[in-house]
C-alpha cells in the first residue's frame, strides 16, 4: 500500500489514465462492473425480501409496544381512579358503619333504661302489693286471734264459774276481753 502511495506521487503515475491504474493493481474493469451489478442485484433482493420485511416487522412491533405502553398507562390511570373511588366508598361505608353502631348503642341503652324503669316500677308495685297483702293478712290474723282468744276466755270463764252464762253476761265478758286485747 505504501508503494501505491509512493507510486501515485511520482509524475509518471499522474500521467497514466484510470485504466492503467486499475491494471497496475490487477483489477479488470469488466469484472468490476459485473461485481457491481451482482452486488446491486443482491442489495436489491436483500432489501426487498429481507431488510424491508424486517423493518416492517420492527415498525409493527414498535407500534404494538407503543400501543401496549399507552394501554398500560390508561390501565394504570383507571386503576388509580378505581383505587381512589374504592377508598372513598370504604371511608363512606366506615362512617356509615360507625353511625349504625352508635345508633345501635343508643337504642340498646334506651331499651335497657326503659326496661330497667319498667322492672323498677314492677318491683315497687309488687313490694307495695306484698306490703298491703301482709297488712291485710296481719289484720285478718289479729282478728282471728282476738276471736279465738275471746272464745277461749269465755270458755275458760264458763268452766271456772262452772255455770252457763246468759247472753247478756257473755256479751259483757266478750266486750271486756276485747277491750283488754285492744290495750295489749
Amino acid at each position: 500500500m505504501l508503494s501505491f502511495v509512493i507510486a501515485s506521487a511520482t509524475p509518471e503515475a499522474q500521467s497514466n489514465g484510470p485504466g492503467e491504474i486499475l491494471q497496475q493493481f490487477g483489477i479488470e474493469p469488466t469484472y468490476l462492473i459485473m461485481q457491481m451489478i451482482s452486488f446491486g442485484i443482491l442489495a436489491f433482493v436483500l432489501y426487498r425480501f429481507m431488510i424491508k420485511p424486517v423493518i416492517s416487522t420492527m415498525d409493527e412491533r414498535q407500534r404494538q409496544i407503543d400501543a401496549g405502553l399507552k394501554h398500560a398507562a390508561e390501565m394504570k390511570a383507571r386503576l388509580d381512579a378505581t383505587q381512589a373511588e374504592t377508598m372513598q366508598v370504604l371511608q363512606k361505608a366506615h362512617a356509615e358503619a360507625a353511625g349504625i353502631v352508635e345508633e345501635a348503642r343508643r337504642t340498646v341503652k334506651e331499651y335497657t333504661d326503659r326496661e330497667h324503669q319498667i322492672l323498677m316500677k314492677w318491683a315497687k308495685d309488687f313490694k307495695a302489693k306484698a306490703k298491703q297483702d301482709n297488712e291485710l293478712e296481719k289484720e285478718r290474723i289479729v282478728e282471728e286471734t282476738r276471736g279465738e282468744i275471746t272464745r277461749l276466755v269465755v270458755a275458760t270463764t264458763q268452766r271456772v264459774l262452772a255455770k252457763e252464762l246468759s247472753d247478756f253476761e257473755r256479751a259483757r265478758f266478750n266486750e271486756a276481753a276485747a277491750r283488754e286485747l285492744n290495750v295489749v
